[in-house]
Formats: structure tokens, C-alpha cells, sequence
């Protein structure tokens, strides 16, 4: 009998990490549907902003994440950087339609956004985020992010109406924590995403971008349509 279950146990080691990778589906396309927006409360150094993100498995319908996210900023008039206090809600979902349970988090985080000019004409943002997660059934967790966003006119010198633009980023996702709780552990490397993509400036204030990211962890790599609209008012 024993010999039996060691069988099963050394059978078990060998199929469940196929059946792990097999949940999601490396080949098949996701997409993401994105709406950010900042704005700043008048002539002052402080403001808002968010964002309101729909995120699919497959290009619609099979949902991986409703987040929806905001929060206070503030750019002090001495220097060109922006500091951001803010709250987080995401519910999360499984691989595969037939799957309807979600997983919710709420999510504080610090951030800290600074841009940087070469040559008048390629745009880049470094972005620094601090996360603390209270996510359904785990312990406190925390994460932490950076992100390198770069765009670049290519019809104009300058980010002004008409615009057509390249847009380029990637960001890379470090746990806290490994431990979980329940006897559960997560890698320190979390995830990496990498965008490209083709931005068009509609008037000032409003941009669209489409691309595809590809995001990449441990376990699986899948590529996503990103449709975004970028509003500053």
C-alpha cells in the first residue's frame, strides 16, 4: 500500500505542473480596455488621478481584473516631480468563462512619478510604486514596482495636437513577501510587462494609444491588446 501511494505522490509531481500551465493559455489573446485621468485643483500644487482599467483573458468576456483605482497627488512648484497617495480596488478572475468566483483586493499605495527630456523630443517617465495588499484569503502583502515609460513624436518634434507617437514601456513587479499565509508562497519576482504601442495626441489633454503588452511571470507568459484613453483636464 505504501508503495502504492508513493506512486501516486511521484505520478502527482509530474502532472499538476502541466495542469498549472495548461489554466491559461499562452497562445490566446487577452486584452485590456483603459481610461486614466489627472487633473490639478486650479493654480495648486495638489490634484487627482486614476484609472479605471477592464482586463480580459480572451479579447471579451472572460474577465481577469476590474480595477479601479485613484488618488491624491502632489507636484511641488521647485521641482518636476509628482508624489501620489492613493486607494486601489481590484476583483480578480479565473482562467476561462465557465469560472465566475473572483478574488477582491484593496490596495494602498505610494508613488512617486518623475519625467526626463533627451534631445527635445523622446519623452520618458520613471515611475517608483509602493503597494500594501489586502487581498481575499492571504496575508498583508506588499509589492513593489517600477516602471520606464517612453514615448516619441514621430510626425512632430513635440507631444502637441496631431501627434502621432511610438509608446514604449516596462515594468517590473517585486513581492515583499513570499509567505502568504495557509501555508502558501509566491516567487520575490512577481511579473514584468512589456507595451508597445502607437499613441495619437486628439487635442490637448487627450491621447489614445493601441498596442500589445506581453506580460511575463514565473508560470506563464501571454500577450494583450491594450486600448487606453489618457485625459488630462
Amino acid at each position: 500500500m505504501n508503495r502504492i501511494n508513493s506512486l501516486i505522490i511521484i505520478i502527482a509531481l509530474f502532472i499538476l505542473p502541466g495542469v498549472v500551465n495548461a489554466q491559461i493559455e499562452d497562445d490566446k489573446m487577452g486584452a485590456w480596455y483603459m481610461y486614466f485621468f489627472n487633473t490639478t485643483f486650479k493654480e495648486s500644487s495638489w490634484g487627482f488621478q486614476g484609472d479605471i482599467q477592464y482586463r480580459n483573458w480572451n479579447l471579451g468576456g472572460d474577465l481577469e481584473q476590474l480595477l479601479l483605482r485613484g488618488g491624491v497627488t502632489y507636484q511641488p512648484k521647485s521641482a518636476d516631480v509628482k508624489f501620489t497617495l492613493g486607494y486601489g480596488n481590484i476583483t480578480t478572475g479565473q482562467y476561462g468563462k465557465e469560472l465566475t468566483e473572483t478574488v477582491n483586493e484593496s490596495r494602498i499605495y505610494q508613488e512617486i512619478l518623475f519625467p526626463v527630456v533627451f534631445g527635445g523630443r523622446v519623452y520618458t517617465n520613471h515611475r517608483f510604486r509602493y503597494e500594501q495588499r489586502f487581498v481575499e484569503s492571504q496575508d498583508f502583502r506588499t509589492r513593489y514596482r517600477y516602471n520606464l515609460f517612453l514615448n516619441i513624436p514621430l510626425n512632430k518634434h513635440t507631444m502637441d495636437p496631431g501627434a502621432l507617437y511610438l509608446a514604449l514601456y516596462n515594468e517590473i513587479f517585486i513581492n515583499g513577501q513570499r509567505e502568504i499565509g495557509d501555508g502558501n508562497t509566491v516567487e520575490i519576482f512577481d511579473r514584468n510587462r512589456f507595451y508597445s504601442a502607437l499613441g495619437y495626441v486628439i487635442k490637448k489633454g487627450i491621447k489614445v494609444q493601441g498596442g500589445i503588452m506581453r506580460q511575463s511571470t514565473n508560470n506563464w507568459n501571454k500577450n494583450q491588446l491594450q486600448f487606453s484613453l489618457h485625459h488630462k483636464f
